[in-house]
């Protein structure tokens, strides 16, 4: 009798302290943004650069592509396009896909991400964790695995009723998300003065928002997109490309027509360059495309002396331990070791590569 006394005792629910007593975030998407910016004193040969990062990976989600997950799904529910239960499809090569996926879960609906071969298998497993049905496309359309993921979109839409499709690469809110956040961050801890941003461009969402607010401030900052070899934006020629999130295959609507200060173009090795000279540097674990963002950094360290610049880092290297940290894949898929990747981390950024201004 005693114990079943006591277990009543612990059935019954005490009183809550007042919740004045509490600060916390309501729920797990209120604690997107706000990410640290750190200064980086070892990356660079050069200490007369003022060097910061953007800490993206910082975000719930662990990316940049949290803020536009978020918006544009808190958007469509807003504008009665999106209600609980309806489905979300969308295309994403891995980071994207686990911003929804979270945001889906916390508003309740059902999420499809369409990814191709290159999709991180980390980031296919986040997603599945948080609920997603994941739809793998396997061959290229006219050399593209982004236009094919584009295509199963399609397809899924057509036959899915009440689905809706956020389509992060048209979307005017993924670049508002990044007006309104990433950027308005950046200038508020750095008093408004920046003399160079570093982005590494997909959607190009980021670097758009990010640019539209330094103009509207009026501020004299220099935008400068990092894209890859082998991708179509800004004129490029197509080609492979391994390192997920940087780069296109297809010209996103979003992308059509943009310009930016510089654009610099960095390979795949560049990436891995960055990724392993921030964790032997920094002891930083930085994802693929902030490795090239942070080597293209180190290519114009010469003419950046005296210079405040900001990096924005999208995501962790956590999430590319199979790939970029990894020597067995470094010489099954780039062709190369960890030797020379050593001796490249020694040597002068970007060997190789194409830059240009406007």
């Amino acid at each position: 009798m005693a114990i079943l006394e006591q277990d009543r005792k612990r059935r019954v629910p005490q009183q809550c302290p007042q919740a004045t007593s509490v600060r916390s975030a309501d729920g797990v998407l209120e604690c997107v943004g706000n990410t640290p910016l750190v200064q980086l004193r070892r990356y660079l040969d050069d200490a007369g650069v003022d060097l910061y990062a953007k800490l993206e990976s910082m975000n719930p989600g662990g990316s940049a592509k949290d803020r536009p997950a978020r918006r544009m799904l808190a958007h469509a529910i807003d504008r009665g396009q999106l209600s609980a239960g309806d489905t979300v499809i969308e295309s994403s090569s891995g980071n994207m896909g686990i911003g929804l996926a979270q945001a889906c879960r916390f508003h309740g609906l059902r999420f499809m991400c369409v990814v191709d071969p290159h999709a991180q298998p980390q980031n296919v497993a986040i997603m599945r964790a948080l609920g997603a049905e994941v739809v793998r496309v396997e061959r290229p359309v006219e050399g593209s695995y982004l236009a094919a993921r584009l295509q199963r979109v399609r397809q899924l839409l057509a036959k899915i009723p009440n689905s809706y499709w956020p389509n992060q690469y048209a979307n005017r809110q993924n670049p508002i998300a990044h007006l309104v956040g990433t950027i308005r961050e950046i200038d508020r801890d750095t008093d408004g003065q920046i003399d160079y941003l570093f982005v590494a461009t997909s959607s190009t969402g980021t670097a758009q928002g990010c640019r539209d607010y330094l103009h509207a401030h009026h501020r004299k900052t220099k935008v400068v997109a990092v894209d890859a070899q082998g991708s179509v934006l800004f004129g490029g020629s197509p080609g492979e490309r391994l390192i997920p999130g940087l780069g296109a295959g297809h010209e996103p609507a979003l992308a059509r027509d943009q310009t930016f200060d510089q654009v610099v173009r960095v390979s795949d090795i560049d990436c891995v360059v960055g990724c392993r000279r921030a964790a032997a540097r920094e002891a930083m674990l930085v994802g693929g495309s902030a490795g090239g963002v942070l080597e293209v950094v180190r290519s114009l360290q010469s003419t950046l002396v005296g210079k405040r610049c900001v990096a924005i880092l999208h995501d962790s290297g956590t999430r590319y331990l199979d790939t970029v940290f990894n020597d067995a894949w470094l010489e099954s898929a780039l062709g190369t070791n960890a030797a020379e990747v050593q001796a490249r981390i020694l040597a002068p950024a970007l060997r190789s590569t194409e830059s240009r201004s406007r």
